[in-house]
């Protein structure tokens, strides 16, 4: 592979930093392998380095005449060198580009600062010992490889945490890749001063403004979230960054329809949302008795969708290669994001529906989302959700996870109005079995009340859908007790006799 930088330029130390240059005169596997662990640590976030192979150093400038190698150690070295490589915890293998300088064949190593750091390598050699050599990390200290200290080897992690995955250099993109149309419109979005000057200037220039991209300086590459804003098909370097919308009006999966929104981020959550709004949302409105406005109710209030929707959008990894799902059934509408909330969130914290994050996955990602109002200040989505939830008179919403946080499902019920007829039933009136005394009781009570009646008529006003076995018996214990009565006597068979309280 060609290296995107002049050699000669290099070597001679004009376009790169001393510190980044490192000079072997011939191919030495041990210091070597230290040399690329160490610039591909990166500590000071210098964007790597270069190991020139076959140029002697001389007060840190290359020694004339040139050495070289010989073209049969070129091969040998291009397959130790894939070897030692694989002994860096995580594999790192370095770019390398065969070439000629003064006349001599020499290799040039090319060690960007690694995504996957901190590194380490064996400490030393010979091969058949490596991979049960102690291993170190390594960094470069001005224009030395040294072996890294316990506080050197924490501030290696803090680094390496302290670098999202969105603000990384993609070393698979190139700064072209950005469109400057769509990054005016950004700029045009949020009211930048910017915006004016966007269509005109390379764009290069325009994306250094807004930290749009990393690496070297003989090597820019765009970040992350400038291919997630900036690029028509971030799915090309981001597999499956995009939402999925599903409409299941039915388990059986009849008349289900499926609507996938891919491009920038902010175009594929406003699309979503956009259709959500238009094709899933229902209002009902109802003319109340006594109040000049009517009540507008919806099956899923569109502020809590929104701010749901676009939670996922913020909170995804996009190191994962699934999408963003909304499932809808007639019940209720699930969005789901991969993964889950990071362990600074309790389990608790999740059932109490209480989500306050102490670190971010995607810091940059989120910035751009608030800039375009399409996401709540700081920990404010989760309140959010729940106040649009409860003044829409809706169930609260239902947050789901696993034990290993691999998902993460915002679950919002539709509106109990909005429930299909079959859904719909009518509560059981639950009886509790009366004794005969409380029977009793009730027959007096109500006769007391209305009278006369008949029997039909008496169990009816009861409760009861007949006169149950219990009732007559309660109604002929009442009888002997002379405390209620037949308004006729003599004709106790007749169909049209009826009850009474006794007459004192």
């Amino acid at each position: 592979m060609a290296l995107p930088i002049n050699i000669t330029e290099l070597i001679n130390r004009r376009v790169v930093e001393n510190a980044r240059v490192e000079y072997k005169r011939n191919w030495n596997p041990e210091p070597i392998l230290h040399s690329i662990c160490a610039f591909a640590n990166d500590i000071d976030n210098w964007g790597g380095g270069y190991i020139i192979i076959g140029v002697e150093g001389e007060d840190g400038m290359p020694k004339l005449p040139v050495s070289g190698l010989t073209p049969d150690s070129i091969d040998r070295i291009n397959k130790e060198l894939l070897q030692k490589c694989n002994l860096i915890e995580p594999r790192y293998v370095p770019i390398v580009e065969q070439t000629i300088y003064e006349g001599a064949d020499i290799l040039v190593l090319w060690v960007p600062g690694g995504e996957s750091r901190p590194y380490k390598c064996p400490t030393s050699f010979p091969a058949e010992k490596a991979v049960r050599s102690d291993k170190a990390y390594y960094i470069r200290k001005l224009s030395n490889t040294i072996k890294a200290n316990n506080l050197e080897e924490k501030e290696l992690f803090l680094l390496a945490n302290n670098v999202p995955f969105d603000d990384r250099a993609n070393f698979k993109a190139n700064v072209a890749d950005l469109k400057s149309s769509l990054i005016a419109e950004y700029l045009y979005a949020v009211g930048s001063d910017l915006y004016e000057t966007s269509l005109k200037r390379p764009v290069t220039e325009l994306a250094l403004d807004m930290r749009l991209v990393g690496g070297p300086s003989e090597l820019r590459k765009p970040l992350n979230v400038g291919l997630m804003f900036f690029y028509e098909r971030p799915d090309e370097f981001f597999p499956y960054a995009r939402i999925e919308v599903v409409d299941k009006p039915d388990p059986t999966g009849i008349g289900m329809t499926e609507k996938v929104f891919s491009g920038p981020l902010d175009r594929q959550l406003r699309d979503a949302l956009s259709y959500v709004q238009n094709y899933i949302i229902k209002e009902k409105v109802t003319k109340v008795p006594g109040r000049a406005e009517a009540e507008r109710i919806y099956n899923y209030p569109y502020a809590a969708v929104e701010e749901a929707l676009s939670n996922a959008v913020y909170h995804k990894s996009y190191q994962i290669g699934e999408p963003i799902t909304v499932t809808i059934t007639p019940e209720k509408m699930e969005i789901t994001s991969l993964p889950g909330p990071d362990r600074t969130i309790s389990d608790e914290d999740i059932r109490n529906r209480h989500m306050i994050s102490r670190r971010y996955r995607n810091r940059r990602i989120g910035d751009f989302l608030k800039e375009l109002k399409l996401i709540e200040g700081r920990n404010t989505g989760i309140p959010t959700i729940l106040r649009a939830m409860q003044q829409n008179g809706s169930k609260p919403p239902v947050f789901e996870t696993d034990i290993e946080r691999t998902y993460f499902t915002v679950i919002l019920a539709v509106q109990d109005k909005f429930l299909p007829a079959s859904s719909q039933k009518p509560e059981r009136r639950v009886r509790k079995r009366r004794s005969i005394s409380e029977i009793k009781d009730l027959i007096l009570s109500t006769l007391s009340q209305r009278s006369p009646l008949s029997s039909s008529e008496l169990a009816e006003a009861m409760g009861y859908t007949k006169v149950t076995d219990t009732v007559g018996k309660a109604i002929r214990e009442l009888i002997g007790e002379h405390k209620i009565e037949y308004i006729d006597s003599e004709n106790l068979r007749s169909r049209y006799q009826k009850l009474r309280l006794t007459k004192n």
